[in-house]
């Protein structure tokens, strides 16, 4: 029941993450997406949330979809830890994500505004299909006026702190595949671009 609560909070709070953009982003409008995933049947929800992860993860993660009012409801219980669903940045692009709990966690607290993410280990979070960031003067930031989105390919997260200075790591998408989203914030950590289902 409290991941339940935690995860409803999560989505709540990440679907409006593009509305903290200004008027002059290219983006669509509050909700345009989040109205055709809740169109979409449970079933092709189900699928949605599930294309987020790979085969051996997906096929014993839980999974949650909007139900008629909007609202997140689990509707196949994790046997494996992780949790799947349809869409978190409410954008065109299909970007459902598929999270473990210490992920979950930092989701959460970040959805949240908490001062710094409380896993207390290495969360693991899986976007198959991608997602987006927001970027500013060519550097990866958590929003802002004038951010534009930009779409990511398929990728695997390490949500814990990262520092750039400690680990040499890129702080910026480079040809590489891996660097450190937000770094220097309590929320910084290890972007890996590399499709999932292809990890051996």
């Amino acid at each position: 029941m409290i991941r339940h609560i935690a995860l409803t909070i999560l989505i709540a709070s990440s679907l409006v993450l593009p509305a903290l953009a200004t008027a002059g982003d290219k983006h669509p409008k509050k909700g345009a997406s989040v109205k055709d995933v809740k169109a979409m049947s449970e079933k092709d929800q189900t699928a949605l949330a599930l294309s987020a992860a790979p085969a051996h993860i997906s096929k014993d993660a839980g999974v949650m979809v909007f139900g008629a009012d909007g609202k997140l409801t689990e509707t196949k219980k994790s046997a494996n830890g992780f949790t799947c669903i349809p869409t978190v940045m409410n954008l065109p692009d299909p970007d459902p994500v598929c999270m473990d709990p210490a992920a979950q966690q930092w989701f959460t607290d970040i959805a949240n505004n908490a001062p710094k993410p409380t896993n207390t280990v290495p969360g693991i979070a899986y976007m198959v299909r991608g997602g987006s960031h927001f970027e500013k003067d060519g550097k990866v930031v958590m929003s802002g006026d004038s951010a534009k989105i930009v779409k990511e390919p398929a990728h695997w997260m390490v949500m814990w702190r990262f520092d750039a200075a400690a680990t040499k790591l890129p702080t910026t998408p480079n040809p590489s595949g891996t660097y450190i989203m937000f770094d220097g914030s309590p929320y910084a950590h290890l972007m890996v671009y590399q499709d999932p289902r292809k990890m051996k």
